[in-house]
């Protein structure tokens, strides 16, 4: 009986059950929510949209994905900046970290489709918000890329020196992959940001998911149904990329 016992508390304080038991908590609370709603739940609501919601979802990973590589190269350029010896590039990149990091993106974005776009003549606003959201992220890139070409030591660029590799052997076999390895996990965090970031679009009327439900709901009053619907899309998307970033740290063992 005893050992009974034992085996069913080893059961229960296993890891898949403990999470089964905690995802069971967060369905049901979803459960009480929707229960207690004035109006009954119905997703047929939701289908005569539906068309619409897809075209916004995917707009949403193309958007994240143009924010994702634009602000990757621009961190590039920002770190290489950092590693200038004239004190204009180091200063220049301080102070655009500094203004980045105290400005909210809604605000970021709504100055570069209505205020600096107009000025330089283009009146894109889907291009000028996105290009305010490649720039918003790109402090942060340019912090990823400090950090991992910072891990690599000093003795390793000595070894390097000792065993005579040239500049094309240094980075294909030794800093390369120590880079890529390292810079996948925040990239991929990263990348969550960006595509949460990416719902604030709206503003600008890019037929994102967001703007795409909250559509639906202006026409449909179907908030419950609307809302939780993109609730669940964007952590679709989220939630793997969170759970990649996990392997790869469990991988690689950074």
């Amino acid at each position: 009986m005893k050992t009974n016992k034992n085996q069913l508390r080893r059961v229960l304080d296993s890891k898949p059950v403990s999470y089964i038991f905690a995802l069971g908590v967060f369905v049901l609370f979803a459960i009480l929510i929707v229960s207690r709603q004035l109006r009954p739940f119905q997703l047929s609501a939701i289908e005569p949209y539906w068309g619409n919601i897809q075209s916004g979802f995917l707009n949403t990973i193309w958007v994240s994905f143009i924010a994702l590589v634009g602000s990757l190269v621009l961190g590039f350029i920002f770190y290489l900046l950092t590693q200038s010896k004239l004190k204009f590039f180091k200063a220049f990149t301080d102070v655009f970290t500094e203004i980045i990091y105290g400005t909210p993106l809604l605000v970021m974005i709504m100055i570069m489709a209505f205020v600096v776009g107009p000025a330089l003549g283009t009146f894109n606003r889907t291009a000028t918000g996105t290009l305010g959201l490649i720039i918003y992220i790109t402090p942060y890139m340019t912090n990823i890329f400090k950090s991992t070409f910072g891990s690599i030591s000093e003795e390793q660029y000595m070894a390097m020196d000792l065993f005579g590799f040239s500049g094309y052997q240094r980075y294909r076999y030794i800093i390369i992959p120590q880079v890529v390895r390292m810079l996948m996990p925040p990239l991929m965090n990263n990348f969550s940001l960006i595509i949460k970031g990416s719902a604030l679009l709206n503003v600008i009327t890019y037929r994102e998911l967001f703007y795409e439900i909250t559509q639906m709901t202006n026409n449909n009053f179907r908030f419950v149904e609307g809302f939780l619907l993109m609730w669940g899309l964007y952590l679709i998307i989220t939630i793997p990329l969170s759970q990649f970033t996990k392997y790869i740290d469990r991988r690689y063992g950074l």
